[in-house]
């Protein structure tokens, strides 16, 4: 009897161990599961050529980058530079830190992101701004043509005197791009008003493109265009000295003097930034050159393709915003076909 209850004992215990240890196993394997079915979250640098808040096209850029971040689930991180060694110092660290895209922009960072990309090959990167034909980088660049254009046609419309200008940085194939669209512009809207432009020499003498808005003024101008840069700051100060009206770069100028700065030919930096992420999280991310205008939000117009907080100048008035948006309209169409400068 004895050894009857000791044997059936026995097996009771024999049953709870093994059944510890097959709950044991399969929780191993549950967790195992889990932790194998995670995705990872893909990690995103933005590295900037210079700090955030001195020029509003960077600022822009973050505010594009941090909404995709937030959208696409991506963890990102913008990081600033104080100089061109330290640029380099940032980009080569956010390779050692693995990330999975690494983003810059402008002219600024073409040399070395050259170097830094070349030395590792399998990394993938995109620039904003600017061309870096490399066989692991996604240049990203803009139909500046278009926006100016735009501006052109505008100036062609608002002028009272038939004279317009435009204050550029350098006599460049680049800034073609502003002087010749907006050439176009104003031909097409009106083909006898008189069309004045000068260059700077450089991207931030706002002295001297003050000095050039004065004279245009001199000779008639009502209209003149800042394409400079920070010496659009100049171009800025001469239109409130005389009474005259001008147009801002990239982000929208008027709110800095609604009264005399009446338009603003936009880069939408944000609109681009975001659209790179989220090729690249949706998986239609190619590298090589891609282009945004007018159809793609990459470029635009104050009041016309959009809002602006400053109220809308009489000097350009609902009328001409009308008409404008409908050539915009034409533009995306395809109706109307706007040369690009630097295409032969």
């Amino acid at each position: 009897m004895k050894r009857s209850l000791s044997f059936v004992l026995s097996i009771v215990m024999l049953a709870i161990l093994l059944a510890a240890c097959g709950s044991g196993t399969g929780k191993d394997e549950q967790s195992a599961g889990a932790s194998s079915g995670a995705e990872a979250k893909k990690r995103v640098a933005l590295v900037l050529p210079e700090k955030i808040g001195v020029n509003p096209f960077f600022v822009q850029m973050d505010e594009g980058f941090k909404k995709a971040g937030e959208e696409f689930g991506v963890e990102v991180k913008t990081i600033e530079s104080t100089d061109p060694a330290a640029f380099e110092q940032n980009l080569r660290a956010t390779v050692a830190e693995n990330y999975d895209l690494i983003i810059t922009a402008t002219f600024q960072a073409e040399d070395a992101l050259k170097k830094v990309a070349a030395e590792n090959p399998d990394k993938p990167f995109a620039i904003i701004d600017t061309v870096v034909d490399m066989p692991n980088v996604r240049s990203v660049g803009f139909r500046e043509h278009e926006g100016a254009y735009l501006l052109g046609a505008a100036a062609g419309l608002m002028t009272k005197t038939d004279k317009v200008g435009m204050i550029a940085a350098m006599d460049i194939p680049l800034i073609k791009k502003y002087t010749e669209g907006f050439r176009q512009g104003l031909e097409s809207t009106n083909p006898d008003a008189e069309y004045l432009v000068s260059y700077v020499g450089s991207f931030n003498d706002p002295a001297k493109a003050k000095e050039m808005a004065l004279v245009q003024y001199d000779q008639g101008a009502d209209f003149v265009a800042g394409a400079s840069a920070t010496g659009d700051l100049g171009v800025f100060e001469a239109a409130k000295e005389k009474g005259m009206y001008t147009s801002g770069q990239d982000v929208d100028r008027t709110e800095l003097d609604p009264e005399h700065i009446v338009l603003s030919q936009l880069k939408s930096t944000d609109t681009v930034t975001y659209e790179t992420v989220k090729a690249f999280t949706e998986g239609s991310f190619e590298y090589g050159a891609v282009n945004y205008g007018l159809k793609e939000d990459g470029v635009g117009l104050t009041f016309v393709t959009r809002d602006s907080a400053s109220p809308l100048s009489p000097f350009v008035g609902q009328e001409v915003v009308d008409k404008l948006k409908k050539i915009r309209d034409d533009v995306v169409a395809g109706t109307i076909q706007i040369k690009d400068p630097l295409q032969q």
